[in-house]
């Protein structure tokens, strides 16, 4: 590095900026932590001009310094920062003296600092957001700190959503070449939901599950919308809230040790939701009639019932999760990726049918049975240690087959694969001796005929049996969540609930609002039916209902007459003079005011043509 040079981090975080403001927070309290106390975050907005950015970093460093400093020194740090001048010399001074001050403390207070901190802390300067900064801004700030380098340890941190060719395009080569970059790249996006989705959902830790469709529709909103990992969280914690505010037996969705206690506390009333339950109903009938009469009529033995099929739930999950990632290991190197690369995309599939009825699932078969010998033995010893992994004893039979596969793969035999290789080569080299056409015929026909009656080698047929022990598998434990008795105590499937809440549509709420505003306001006298216009209806509202009756161009006057005559038909008609024209002033500034709210939300707009006349803007009702 350069003398002048400033040591620089360009961080490039994705196109995901909301969940940009949490990872810079928690960078900021690491580096808090171990390394330095003086660390600024500034954003874009925040800093239009040099003045501003240097009363923004100082503001922010002195902080920092009250809150390491004692704090009878708090209102001598707070006056010296109103008077001093923001300005380059002055952060220097000021940092000339506070670690002076630092290294002048008693050495039982120095050993502790310096434990966490360096001896010569240097100062973090964050740009949250460096696309949004002006060049200018950029520039002078660089400049002005590259002359000052060998008073003042500046660090830069450059938080990137695009591209680092964004610095260059940024900044002139003069100005750049002033920085000693390194690049980092954080984890994508996709990544964080990943792990968020192999922590949260499939794991048997937490009973709370997400059905097909609302897990898509969380997918999709964040695939679509804004690949943020904030607002997927957020997602699904409303998944939560409305699950366990509309689902009267969710009290039920709890831990295996909290089950029998919570079963047996059920009231009456909470064992007739049981009984209502769809797979409950269809789990009554698929039992023998005696054992009917004891689930309809008996809360004790309902109860006990209760308690197995939620308690059989629980392994279904455990069990399922399991299988799911050793299939998941077959299937996500295949080509094409016929049942999905990502573990979350297989998880979809399988709950929302039966996966091995699915051509998708049959096209991943096919293509694992050509697997070579070395993929398929790293398989089979992933899918050991993930089912070695269960802490039941449920999969010890399927860990032994899988070893034994292990073991037959070890202990193939190479000579017939010479062999075969022998027989083989034999027709090839008939191939290259000079032949006639018809020679070269018979010759090919032959060697066809060869390769359809060559029978299949141990490696071949010890690949079927493998790819057909996991097909087994997959078809006893990854049963659809849906075909589970019970299952709507723990999965939340309110798909459409969640799209009305995450899926907002402004302008068709704007719509219901003023042409219907009982709706909102639950003032049934505000209704009016068959297309009328009430007079006790928000100004805004008449108005807007007006302008739906004009066409593209719309005369003010004839606007406010409307408004007038609609507003006036509730008064008294033997009005005086006096009154009626200060009413008529009223009317007109009532007018005026909602005309301006309309053009603030986008229905209208002056239109250049006629100067008494505005353009309608929206089209359709809504």
């Amino acid at each position: 590095m350069k003398f002048r040079e400033i040591p620089t981090a360009a961080l490039v975080l994705g196109v995901n900026v909301t969940d940009h403001d949490l990872t810079f927070r928690g960078l900021s309290d690491v580096l808090q932590d171990n390394i330095t106390p003086y660390v600024a975050l500034l954003e874009a907005k925040d800093c239009p001009g040099i003045k501003n950015l240097m009363q923004k970093l100082m503001g922010q460093l002195m902080k920092c310094d009250i809150d390491v400093d004692s704090l009878e020194d708090e209102d001598c740090v707070q006056v010296s920062q109103s008077r001093i001048r923001c300005s380059m010399p002055s952060l220097i001074s000021w940092y000339d003296s506070v670690t002076k001050k630092t290294n002048s403390e008693t050495p039982s207070k120095k050993r502790n600092s310096s434990s966490r901190h360096w001896q010569s802390p240097p100062v973090v300067v964050i740009f949250k957001d460096m696309e949004s900064f002006t060049t200018k801004v950029l520039q002078d700030f660089i400049v002005i700190s590259s002359q000052h380098i060998h008073e003042l340890p500046l660090v830069l941190i450059f938080g990137i959503a695009t591209s680092p060719m964004i610095i260059h395009r940024l900044l002139p080569h003069s100005v750049s070449s002033l920085l000693c970059i390194e690049l980092f790249q954080s984890l994508s996006c996709k990544e964080h939901l990943s792990t968020i989705i192999d922590k949260l959902l499939l794991t048997s830790q937490f009973p709370f599950k997400l059905g097909e469709k609302v897990l898509q529709v969380l997918i999709n909103i964040f695939l679509y919308h804004d690949f943020s990992v904030q607002n997927f969280i957020k997602g699904f914690q409303l998944c939560i809230v409305e699950h366990f505010y509309s689902q009267p037996l969710s009290v039920l969705c709890c831990h295996l040790a909290d089950i029998k206690k919570r079963v047996y506390s059920l009231s009456h009333d909470q064992c007739e939701n049981i009984r209502r339950l769809p797979s409950f109903r269809r789990y009554v009938e698929r039992q023998e009639s005696g054992k009917q009469i004891e689930l309809l009529t008996n809360d004790s033995f309902l109860k006990e019932e209760t308690e197995k099929l939620l308690e059989d739930l629980h392994v279904y999950h455990e069990n399922y999760v399991r299988i799911l990632r050793c299939l998941h290991v077959f299937t996500s190197s295949l080509p094409k990726y016929p049942l999905g690369k990502q573990i979350r995309e297989l998880h979809c599939a399988c709950l929302e049918n039966r996966v091995w009825e699915t051509e998708e699932y049959e096209s991943a078969l096919q293509l694992a049975r050509m697997l070579n010998k070395t993929d398929l033995v790293t398989m089979l010893q992933q899918c050991v240690e993930i089912l070695m992994s269960s802490s039941g004893k449920e999969f010890d039979r399927a860990v032994e087959k899988l070893k034994e596969f292990l073991t037959q793969f070890q202990n193939l035999e190479v000579a017939e694969a010479s062999q075969e290789r022998h027989v083989s080569v034999s027709p090839q080299k008939e191939l290259q001796k000079k032949t006639d056409l018809y020679h070269l015929q018979k010759t090919l026909l032959e060697l066809k005929e060869s390769r359809r009656s060559k029978k299949l080698t141990k490696f071949e047929m010890l690949r079927f049996e493998v790819v057909d022990y996991i097909d087994s598998l997959v078809r006893r434990y990854l049963v659809p969540a849906d075909e589970r008795t019970l299952h709507e105590i723990v999965y939340f499937n309110g798909a459409a609930v969640l799209r009305g809440h995450l899926n907002a549509a402004p302008r068709t709420a704007l719509h219901t609002a003023l042409n219907s505003p009982h709706w909102y306001l639950k003032n049934q006298a505000l209704r009016c039916d068959g297309g009328g216009i009430s007079n006790k209806a928000p100004d805004i509202c008449i108005v807007y209902k007006l302008h739906l009756e004009c066409g593209r161009l719309i005369n003010l006057v004839d606007w406010l007459e409307a408004f007038s005559t609609v507003v006036m038909a509730a008064e008294e008609p033997n009005a005086d003079a006096a009154s009626s024209d200060q009413v008529d002033d009223v009317i007109h500034a009532r007018f005026i005011r909602a005309v301006s709210e309309l053009e603030l939300l986008g229905f209208i707009k002056p239109s250049k043509q006629k100067t008494d006349h505005v353009a309608r803007l929206t089209w359709g009702g809504c």
